[in-house]
C-alpha cells in the first residue's frame, strides 16, 4: 500500500482555481475558528478578574479557575450545539451553510467584548461555540468533496493546520494587542471572520460531487444509526471525544499554567503573559508539523495504527508536562519546551478531517461528521466541570490536568473497533 500511495502523489491531478479558492477561504475560516476558539484561553485572568466582582464574587485565583472552566463547559456545550450544521449542510449545500457558521462565531465572539458581568460572557461564549463547532465539519467535508482523490488526503492535513495557525494568531494578538489595550480588543478582532464569510459566499461555489449526489429524500440523523454505520458511529465519536477532552485540558490550560510557573519564577505579570503567548505559539507550530505528517503515516501505515501512535503520545507528554514538570522547583523551561511535542500529538484531530468522510456517503456526510464531532463536546463540558472542581479541590492546576491522560489510554482500547480505510476512494 505504501507504493500506491507514492504513487498517488506522484500522479496528482493540479488544482484548478475553484478548488484553490475554496480550499484557502474554508483554510481561513477554520484558522480564524481557532483563533476566536483560543482568544478567551489567552484572556481568562484578566476577564474574569474584571468581571466576578461585577457578578457578586471574588476574584481570587480559585474562583478566577472555577468560574474558567465552567465557562469552558459553557462553551462546550454550544460546540455541541453545533450539530444542527450538518443536515443543513446536507440539505442546502456545503458553501452557504459554512457562511453562516462563520458569521455566528465571528459576530458573538466581537460581541463579548461588550460583555458586562460573566453571565453575559457565559451567554455570548455559547452561542459562539455554535458558529465555531459548524466549521470544522463544513469545511471538512467541503475540501474532501471538491479536491481530486489524488490531493484529498493531504488536504485534510493541509486544512487542519489552520485551526492551530489560529492558535499562533491569537498568540501573536495576546502578546501584542492584549498586553496593551486589554481583552476586550482581543474578542474584538475575533470579529474579522465576518470579511472571510462574504467572501466565501462571492467566490466559492458548492462541491460537484455534492451537486451530483445530494438526495433530499434522505434523513441523515437515522442512517447515521441505522444497522449500516451505527456502530461506527458510535466509536468514532468516543474516539472524537477523547482527542476533545485532551485538547481543552491540555491546550486550554496551558497559559494558565504557563502564567502560574512565571510568577513562581519571579516574572513579572505582563512577561508572564508573553511567557504564555510564546508557549501557545510552541504548541501551534508543533501541531501544525503533527498535521502535516499524520496524512503521510496514514497512507503508508493505516489510518488506526497511527491514531494509536498519536494517543500514545498524547498520553505520555500531557502526564510529563502537567504531572511532572509543572511541579519540579524549575520546572518553566521544560513545561515549556514539552508543549512542542503536546502539539505535535494534539496533531491526532487531523485524522478526523482525513478518516470520517470516507466513511459516510456524500448525502450524509456534513451530518456524520458534524455529529460525530459534537458528542464529545457534551461530554468534554462535563469533563471541564471536573477538572475545574478538581483544580479546587487539589489547589493546583497541574494534577487534574494530568489524570486526562488516561482518556487516551481508553482511545487506544477503542480503536480496534473502528472502520480501517486505507487505499479506499471516497464514498459517492
Amino acid at each position: 500500500m505504501a507504493r500506491t500511495g507514492m504513487r498517488l502523489s506522484a500522479t496528482s491531478e493540479a488544482l484548478t482555481s475553484d478548488q484553490i479558492r475554496g480550499f484557502w477561504a474554508a483554510w481561513a475560516g477554520w484558522t480564524l475558528d481557532g483563533m476566536d476558539s483560543f482568544i478567551f484561553a489567552l484572556v481568562l485572568a484578566p476577564a474574569l478578574t474584571e468581571l466576578l466582582p461585577k457578578s457578586g464574587m471574588a476574584s481570587s485565583s480559585t474562583h478566577v479557575a472555577l468560574a474558567a472552566s465552567v465557562l469552558f463547559a459553557v462553551f462546550l456545550v454550544g460546540w455541541g450545539m453545533s450539530f444542527v450544521w450538518g443536515p443543513i449542510a446536507d440539505r442546502f449545500g456545503r458553501t452557504r451553510t459554512l457562511v453562516a457558521s462563520v458569521l455566528v462565531y465571528a459576530i458573538f465572539t466581537g460581541a463579548a467584548a461588550f460583555a458586562q458581568d460573566v453571565w453575559q460572557l457565559g451567554f455570548f461564549r455559547f452561542l459562539s461555540g455554535i458558529g465555531i463547532g459548524g466549521e470544522w465539519a463544513l469545511a471538512g467535508a467541503y475540501v474532501a468533496e471538491s479536491w481530486p482523490e489524488s490531493r484529498r488526503k493531504m488536504g485534510a492535513g493541509y486544512l487542519q493546520t489552520g485551526y492551530y495557525v489560529g492558535f499562533f494568531l491569537a498568540a501573536a494578538l495576546n502578546y501584542t494587542v492584549g498586553a496593551a489595550y486589554g481583552w476586550r480588543v482581543m474578542f474584538l478582532c475575533g470579529a474579522v471572520p465576518v470579511l472571510v464569510a462574504f467572501y466565501m459566499l462571492a467566490r466559492v461555489r458548492e462541491p460537484t460531487r455534492w451537486v451530483v449526489q445530494k438526495n433530499n429524500t434522505i434523513t441523515p440523523l437515522r442512517q447515521l444509526f441505522s444497522a449500516r454505520y451505527g456502530r461506527r458511529t458510535l466509536v468514532n465519536g468516543a474516539l472524537v471525544t477523547v482527542s476533545i477532552i485532551g485538547l481543552w485540558a491540555g491546550a486550554v490550560y496551558e497559559p494558565s499554567a504557563i502564567i502560574v510557573l512565571a510568577k513562581q519564577s519571579g516574572h513579572s505579570a505582563a512577561d508572564a503573559a508573553r511567557l504564555a503567548s510564546f508557549g501557545t505559539g510552541l504548541l501551534s507550530i508543533g501541531t501544525c508539523l503533527g498535521c502535516l505528517i499524520l496524512p503521510v503515516l496514514a497512507e503508508r501505515y493505516g489510518r488506526r495504527p497511527v491514531h494509536a501512535v498519536y494517543f500514545l503520545g498524547m498520553a505520555v507528554t500531557i502526564w510529563l508536562s502537567f504531572g511532572w514538570a509543572f511541579y519540579l522547583a524549575d520546572g518553566l523551561g521544560l513545561f515549556i519546551g514539552l508543549l512542542f511535542l503536546l502539539g505535535v500529538f494534539g496533531g491526532n484531530f487531523a485524522m478526523y478531517s482525513l478518516w470520517l468522510p470516507e466513511q459516510y456517503p456524500t448525502a450524509i456526510r456534513a451530518t456524520a461528521f458534524s455529529v460525530v464531532t459534537s458528542v464529545g463536546r457534551f461530554i468534554g463540558a462535563a469533563i471541564n466541570f471536573v477538572i475545574g472542581a478538581g483544580v479546587a479541590g487539589y489547589g493546583s492546576i497541574g494534577m487534574p490536568v494530568a489524570l486526562t491522560a488516561l482518556a487516551f489510554v481508553l482511545g487506544i482500547a477503542l480503536i480496534p473497533w473502528s472502520v480501517e480505510t486505507r487505499g479506499a476512494p471516497l464514498p459517492s
